[in-house]
């Protein structure tokens, strides 16, 4: 009989978390040490349950897909991962009812960490199974894993290599839509983690008229590729237009754009 895993889900852009009776915080954790350095940050775990509970540490690797859904993936198989460059002390804890701990995770950068890299930690609750429990998970074929995920990146100081484009903007509504939408990808190819906005821009050509939308806000890490989906309204006035996507990540670096031709009728 197969045993089917599940795990609380990931808990990403938040400045806390709690699954089970505990509680981390932070679940995003940010270093910046420059190649050869070492960093320090807390991890803060407190036990809200009645009981005493063990609570693990583990490293792992993600990667990202082109919605900029992140996807764990075994220890070491991601060439972006930084688990080897950290350690955790203590990896493993036991609380009693509402005690907390402040957890060391330290960074130590290689003297060749010049690029910017990501990993998580998973933090656990490690739960002895008595052999009713046991009887439970074969008859189920389910075993309850609490667990709050912590997102690391390490990005250097040093590292000012920005760079993205956007391309290939097509339409991709469908008959009878409310709106018109178009897609767009974005392309990281610097190496730090790129936030941007993305605006379209709507320009007739007969009047020289110009409108812009509301922007689309989004994230693109390096080696890797985003598609945005933008909107307009259906009901634009007849014309020929020029529709451009334009896309501004800040760190002093040009606009970044691609077009197409609209005919409306």
């Amino acid at each position: 009989m197969f045993r089917l895993i599940i795990s609380f889900c990931f808990l990403l852009f938040a400045f806390s978390a709690s699954a089970q009776d505990f509680e981390v915080a932070p679940v995003v954790i940010n270093f910046t040490a420059n190649p050869g350095e070492i960093q320090t940050r807390q991890i803060n775990l407190i036990n809200h349950s009645p009981k005493p509970q063990k609570y693990t540490l583990k490293l792992s690797d993600y990667e990202i897909d082109a919605e900029g859904n992140k996807k764990a993936v075994p220890l070491g198989s991601s060439k972006r991962s930084c688990a080897d460059w950290i350690t955790l002390n203590p990896s493993f804890v036991e609380l009693n009812p509402n005690q907390s701990i402040s957890i060391e995770a330290l960074m130590t950068v290689p003297k060749d960490g010049f690029n910017t890299r990501w990993s998580i930690i998973y933090v656990e609750v490690s739960k002895e199974q008595s052999s009713s429990d046991v009887d439970k998970n074969l008859a189920t074929g389910v075993v309850l894993i609490p667990r709050i995920v912590i997102m690391v990146n390490q990005s250097p100081t040093s590292n000012n290599n920005y760079k993205a484009n956007i391309t290939g903007l097509k339409e991709v509504s469908k008959p009878g839509d409310k709106q018109r939408s178009f897609e767009v990808l974005v392309t990281n190819t610097g190496d730090n983690v790129i936030e941007g906005n993305v605006t379209l821009a709507l320009a007739n050509i007969q009047t020289a008229r110009e409108e812009k939308f509301s922007p689309v806000k989004v994230t693109v890490y390096p080696d890797a590729s985003r598609t945005v989906t933008l909107h307009l309204p259906s009901a634009l006035t007849k014309g020929k237009y020029a529709l451009a996507a334009i896309l501004d990540y800040g760190h002093r670096q040009p606009l970044e754009g691609t077009q197409l031709m609209l005919d409306v009728k």
